[in-house]
Parts: structure tokens; C-alpha cells; sequence
């Protein structure tokens, strides 16, 4: 078996095991990007990182702002070094046009770059793993801001006592996801791109829910949607994975758990009988729940409408490996797997 599988099962059962279930989400998508053979475009190393420019004058007044956890943090000037604790905070920073602000990333990020190379050039600090940053490496790099997520609590009470300024992004659903595209633009400084950003993904999510509205379907599918297997895990009620398929017209089997991303058992999966599966693409060389076959095979899984009707469909991964500005194309990712011939999709 593959070496990073094993390392990463390892991690999630960890997890498990130590951490609430409301932060396992941004621990374990965050590290499906360690495992994903990414084909997005990488830069000539031996440059800078550049974005579009963004504000950059100091504001007239301090800037108080409130995270995803509550806490109020103020800004003096506007921040210029900013360390992101996780990929979708760093997609956020890039989507924005205020890459060049970015200092230091994780070792999982991987998009809108392979950032490893701009790393091994000198061009990016590796701040370490998502859930175990390394504080030596941050204090080299001098952030004016830290944008973290909930998984890092206890590393951003020793950041804010050391006197760096933490936002913490924990986004539940679509709308959160865009408050926060929202938060991080005012708080660096590209407030005008921000709300561009957030402006154009409304208009491509609402084109996407008023035309499934506009069908006037008689039922909405139920969805199932895999996280991990052994132990058994799905998106919970609180999970922006939650939101997203309802937004996409379909219904989420473990909409009523309140956990974001409960250990459910698969006797429970063929009690709500899903008339869809969902299965993220890529774990390295394999796959946490091997192949369709063996999904099919599960013990008493034949009975299922979505096994019985062959709706067992495979997503790519690397788009739903965590929230942030692709929201509108996991959306309509959805979508066309739930209604393929409205969206004229193959799937």
C-alpha cells in the first residue's frame, strides 16, 4: 500500500479520536491535497510570486474585525505579510489578487499552485502541516497577519499572546464561505476585489439554483456523500459540503446530523437508501474506498437505490477538498451530476 496512504489513514483516525468533529474537516480536506496528483499550473520557481496589485496604504482609522470564532482583532495598517494556515484561505488571498501578500503557506497547498516549487526556491516559507504549524518557521517569515482555521486553536492562543494578529476562517455554508472571501478582503486590503469576487460567484450560483427552481422537479435526490471510510464519515448538517448540495437540488442524507462531518455507520447509509453517491477522485495512487466495485459490494449496499441504479459517481477531489472562492463550481459540479440532462452533462 502507498506510503502516503497509510500516513494519511493514520492521521485521520488520529483525529478522530483526539479532536471534536467540528474541526475534522479542515484537518482531513486540507490533507487530501497532500495525496491529489495536481495538474494545476506551476510558475517559473526562480521568480517572484506576483498577483494583481491590492491596496496597500495604510487606513485612515484602525480596522476591527470579527472572525468566524467571534474574536475581534485590530488592525493598525494594513497587513503586507500574511501566513495562511490552509489552502482555502490561500485561494482566498490568491482569488482576490493579494497573492503577493502571501508569505507563508502549507505544506498541502497545491492550488492555484503547486507552491512546493516556489517553496524550494526560496520564493515561499513552508510553515509545516495544517495541523501542526511550525512556529519558528512563522516568526521568520514576520506576519502582520495570520489567517488560520479552527483546527489551530490552540496554536493561535500562542500566536495572539505572542502579538500577531489571527483571523480564524470557519466557514459552515455557501453564505459563510462568501463572508469570509468578504472579512479576508477588507482585512488586506482588497475590499473592491473581494466584493467583485463575491458579486460574480452570486450570479453563477443563482443562474444555477433558479434553474433547477425553474424545472419544477416533483423530488430532490437524496445525496450521500463520502468523506472517508473505516471509519465511516460524511458531511453533517453544519458542513458548507451540506450547503452545497442542497444548492445544487439535492438533499443530503445527514442533514439532520449536527456534527459538520459525522462518523456515520453503513447500516445507517442503506437505511436512508441515497439515490446518489458521491466519491471524491484521488488519494495518491488509489482511493480510501478502492473502487466502485468494492462500494457496491458493501454488505447490504445492493439494496440501494444508487448502487441499484448505477448513481455511484466519482467528483474530483481536489475541487472539494475545502471551501473558499470555487464555491460556485462545486455547486454546479453537483448539479450537473444530479440533474446531467438540464445541465447537459455526461455524468
Amino acid at each position: 500500500m502507498n506510503s502516503k496512504i497509510i500516513t494519511y489513514a493514520a492521521v485521520i483516525v488520529a483525529i478522530v479520536a483526539i479532536l471534536s468533529s467540528a474541526f475534522i474537516y479542515t484537518s482531513m480536506q486540507s490533507q487530501l491535497n497532500d495525496l491529489k496528483n495536481q495538474n494545476t499550473p506551476t510558475p517559473n520557481p526562480t521568480s517572484t510570486p506576483t498577483a494583481s496589485p491590492v491596496a496597500t496604504a495604510s487606513p485612515t482609522k484602525n480596522i476591527t474585525l470579527v472572525d468566524d470564532e467571534g474574536y475581534l482583532t485590530t488592525l493598525t495598517s494594513v497587513p503586507q505579510r500574511v501566513v495562511s494556515l490552509a489552502p482555502s484561505n490561500t485561494q482566498i488571498m490568491f482569488a482576490i489578487g493579494a497573492g503577493s501578500k502571501v508569505v507563508g503557506v502549507t505544506d498541502y497547498d497545491n492550488y492555484p499552485y503547486n507552491f512546493s516549487a516556489w517553496i524550494a526556491a526560496g520564493n515561499m516559507t513552508s510553515i509545516g502541516g495544517f495541523s501542526t504549524p511550525n512556529m519558528e518557521a512563522i516568526a521568520t517569515v514576520h506576519p502582520d497577519l495570520i489567517l488560520a482555521t479552527p483546527i489551530n486553536d490552540p496554536d493561535v492562543v500562542t500566536m495572539r499572546s505572542l502579538g500577531y494578529n489571527v483571523l480564524v476562517i470557519n466557514p459552515n455554508d455557501v453564505r459563510g464561505d462568501l463572508q469570509d472571501i468578504a472579512l479576508v478582503g477588507r482585512a488586506v486590503g482588497a475590499d473592491n476585489a473581494a466584493a467583485t469576487l463575491v458579486s460574480n460567484l452570486n450570479v453563477q450560483i443563482n443562474a444555477i439554483t433558479s434553474k433547477i427552481a425553474a424545472a419544477n422537479f416533483t423530488s430532490k435526490p437524496l445525496v450521500y456523500y463520502e468523506i472517508w471510510w473505516n471509519p465511516e464519515m460524511s458531511a453533517g448538517g453544519t458542513s458548507w459540503v451540506n450547503d452545497i448540495i442542497s444548492k445544487a437540488g439535492g438533499v443530503n442524507i445527514f442533514a439532520n446530523d449536527t456534527d459538520q462531518w459525522p462518523t456515520i455507520s453503513p447500516e445507517s447509509v442503506v437505511q436512508m437508501n441515497p439515490d446518489v453517491i458521491l466519491l471524491p477522485t484521488g488519494m495518491g495512487s488509489g482511493t480510501f474506498y478502492g473502487s466502485l466495485s468494492d462500494v457496491a459490494s458493501r454488505p447490504g449496499w445492493s439494496s440501494i437505490n444508487a448502487i441499484k441504479n448505477n448513481r455511484i459517481i466519482v467528483i474530483d477531489g481536489d475541487l472539494f477538498a475545502e471551501s473558499g472562492p470555487r464555491v460556485a463550481d462545486q455547486i454546479a459540479a453537483v448539479a450537473q451530476v444530479l440533474y446531467p440532462s438540464l445541465f447537459n452533462s455526461t455524468s
